[in-house]
């Protein structure tokens, strides 16, 4: 039995074009309208789950799925650097923001580590492997980062190299304790 899981990343909303730390703001109306122009794109009869911020739980919906919110694909708990810009952050806190970068394991913004997000990502992926189908997730980019990390098996310092643009799809497909990557499908018109 395989699962085919797609996973999109949410439309624009501050904290994604400012290049923040989310504070669970909404969708700018640009955003929702690209989605919605998106919906069609997306089969709206998979299972579908989303990361509970408000951007992926919008986005979902303007894409024209019922996504049941998953506590599990929760962005990074990025503690006191939550809403932030990372502008401002690095001018405070250099060094903590050169650990943060470089260290996996590293959660200096008193948060979680790039490591827990990607060992409790993983951990709800694998998990996904035991039903077959379609699955569509509509995650935070670091969710996505972190997902498909795991399912290379590569180095959690690797997220750092994925880039994830507002409303692209990753395409995972799993069977056998195992994930494959599929690379570029758009997720819109070609």
């Amino acid at each position: 039995m395989t699962v085919r899981l797609t996973l999109i990343s949410p439309a624009t909303n501050g904290a994604l074009r400012d290049t923040g730390f989310d504070d669970d703001s909404p969708l700018d109306p640009s955003g929702i309208a690209a989605a919605e122009s998106l919906a069609s794109a997306v089969d709206p009869s998979s299972r579908a789950y989303a990361s509970p911020s408000a951007r992926c739980r919008r986005t979902a919906e303007a894409l024209g799925l019922r996504a049941e919110p998953v506590t599990e694909l929760a962005g990074c708990a990025m503690g006191r650097w939550r809403g932030r810009l990372l502008a401002s952050v690095v001018a405070a806190e250099e060094a903590a923001v050169g650990a943060w970068l470089s260290d996996p394991a590293a959660a200096p913004h008193g948060g979680e580590s790039l490591r827990e997000l990607r060992v409790r990502v993983g951990a709800w992926l694998d998990g996904s492997l035991s039903g077959s189908g379609r699955v569509t997730v509509v995650a935070e980019p670091d969710v996505i980062r972190a997902a498909t990390v795991h399912a290379l098996g590569a180095p959690d310092e690797t997220a750092w190299r994925l880039d994830v643009r507002p409303l692209a799809a990753v395409h995972l497909s799993g069977r056998a304790g195992r994930w494959n990557l599929r690379l570029g499908d758009p997720l819109g018109p070609a």
